[in-house]
C-alpha cells in the first residue's frame, strides 16, 4: 500500500504510535505464553517497520512539510 494523501498519512501516524504502544506494553507484560508473545512482538515489529517505510515514502515524495510537490510550468507556455 502507498499512501495517497495528507489524511492516509494522518491516519498512518495514528496506527503506528497505536502499534508502538501495543508492543511496548506486550514488552512489559509478565507471565504467560512467551513463544506467543515473540512471535506477537514478532508481528508488531514488522507491521511497524512497514508503516515507517509508508510514511517516510510518502514525505520523500511530497517533501517534508508533507505538501503535494508544485509542478514547474512549461518554459514553452501551454
Amino acid at each position: 500500500m502507498s499512501l495517497e494523501n495528507e489524511q492516509e498519512r494522518i491516519n498512518t501516524q495514528i496506527k503506528l504510535a497505536r502499534l508502538v504502544k501495543r508492543r511496548e506494553a506486550l514488552a512489559a507484560q509478565l507471565g504467560g505464553d512467551e513463544e506467543l508473545r515473540a512471535l506477537s512482538m514478532e508481528s508488531l515489529r514488522g507491521t511497524i517497520r512497514q508503516l515507517q517505510e509508508e510514511i517516510a515514502r510518502y514525505e520523500a515524495h511530497c517533501g517534508r512539510s508533507g505538501e503535494t510537490p508544485r509542478v514547474a510550468p512549461n518554459p514553452a507556455g501551454p
